[in-house]
């Protein structure tokens, strides 16, 4: 109800825009060959009611109020080839619209939008070209500070890429040690925890810890999310509950990588050190940073690093077993009553395959994905984005431009309006 009434408001109102990134057009230094052809593609990547591409064919007001004609329209639009490769941005172009950084840099937030978020910095860890531009866009502000993992065998133009944005903004910078990151080793925990390293020994004092991926998107603006975080008063949130009977071979039989992928080596691992319970978990957290603290310093979280190192998928049970550790900072009793499901904590909205259903099905935890499915997760469509906005999560996952670039458009529409309305109403 809250959004039906935002939205209409927002319809009523004239919006002065105060902030130079919105309607202007990239415009790149040195000619290339599909410079002349794709200038006009790519307007639509600019949040502005200006544009002509995607506001020519998409309604965002009309999809948020759930208005089905325009959800089945642009749907049937975004499985198009033609125009998908209208929308599908070269690696090239960011290398060639960063040698000006202030043509990339006109879409960013260039200050903090309230006094509140300038003394609540925030720390980000990003990993995952044009999805990664499009999120850091979308969660920038100046106070805070960004970390951004780049996987060493990434292929050469998307690394140019990426430093080629990074290299724009003083506050976003390349983890310092890149890894090799192999899905479900440990090398994606040591990529984070390279990260944490370097954000912990920034000047920034920052409050609160997140990593997001390439295929997330916030559903907060940055000022939603200093009040929430704010209201956590130190504590983390994320999820960490008892880890299930079909998950318990990960943790109990030694794993090795071998020729590029995790493999099951049959040996019995050692105990947990100190007794611990291993407790389920995600990969992506909302910590404080007395949490990375005792990642990198306390010794017995140390010892369970060492012991998680040839497990399957640590990244899914090791930051959820130390939140439950007695002393790490913001953590809570290890006592099943305090579990937290992916769906309580603020961390993240991820909608899975098994526990969908029709709006009103008993068994369903949530309706049925109006995107597609990929490895059981949901991948939203524009036909989510009243559901995900309905809930407190900070981001979802996951969103992908070459399955739906309407609903990451049109999100990101309304959490930019958002932002400078309130900025506008002080």
């Amino acid at each position: 109800m809250w959004l039906r009434k935002y939205i209409k408001l927002k319809l009523m109102l004239k919006l002065t825009v105060v902030v130079a990134s919105l309607g202007i057009l990239v415009v790149l230094r040195h000619t290339t060959s599909w410079r002349t052809t794709h200038m006009f593609s790519y307007s639509w990547l600019e949040i502005t009611d200006d544009d002509v591409n995607m506001d020519a064919v998409c309604n965002c007001s009309a999809i948020l109020l759930r208005d089905q004609e325009e959800i089945e329209k642009v749907k049937i639009l975004a499985i198009r080839r033609d125009f998908q490769k209208t929308i599908q941005v070269p690696d090239e172009y960011y290398v060639n619209a960063t040698q000006d950084c202030r043509s990339i840099m006109r879409k960013y937030l260039q200050y903090p939008l309230s006094k509140e978020e300038e003394e609540f910095p925030l720390a980000l860890l990003n990993g995952g070209v044009q999805n990664f531009e499009r999120l850091l866009r979308a969660i920038y502000a100046p106070q805070n500070i960004y970390c951004v993992h780049v996987d060493k065998k990434s292929k050469p133009s998307y690394q140019s890429a990426v430093r080629a944005i990074v290299s724009c903004f003083p506050n976003v910078f390349i983890v310092s040690r890149p890894v090799d990151v192999v899905y479900a080793s440990w090398s994606r925990v040591q990529a984070d925890i390279n990260c944490m390293a370097d954000l912990y020994n920034s000047s920034t004092k920052w409050k609160y810890f997140l990593n997001v991926c390439g295929q997330d998107f916030p559903l907060k603006t940055n000022w939603e999310m200093v009040q929430l975080l704010r209201y956590l008063k130190g504590e983390n949130s994320m999820e960490s509950e008892k880890m299930p009977e079909g998950k318990k071979w990960r943790v109990t039989k030694v794993h090795e990588v071998i020729n590029g992928t995790i493999q099951g080596t049959g040996r019995i691992k050692e105990p947990p050190p100190f007794d611990l319970p291993i407790l389920s978990g995600n990969a992506y957290i909302v910590v404080s940073r007395g949490y990375i603290r005792s990642v990198l310093e306390d010794k017995r979280v140390q010892v369970l690093i060492e012991w998680a190192k040839d497990t399957y998928s640590p990244d899914e049970f090791l930051w959820a077993t130390i939140q439950r550790m007695p002393g790490v900072p913001g953590s809570r009793r290890p006592h099943a009553k305090f579990d937290m499901t992916d769906l309580n904590a603020i961390a993240r909205l991820v909608k899975w395959a098994g526990h969908e259903g029709v709006d009103n099905s008993r068994d369903a935890v949530y309706p049925r994905c109006e995107g597609r499915h990929v490895r059981g997760i949901c991948v939203y469509g524009v036909g989510d984005l009243w559901w995900v906005l309905e809930h407190r999560h900070l981001f979802a996952n996951k969103f992908d431009t070459e399955i739906d670039p309407f609903a990451i458009y049109c999100l990101e529409k309304y959490l930019r309006r958002k932002a400078l309305t309130r900025k506008h109403r002080k």
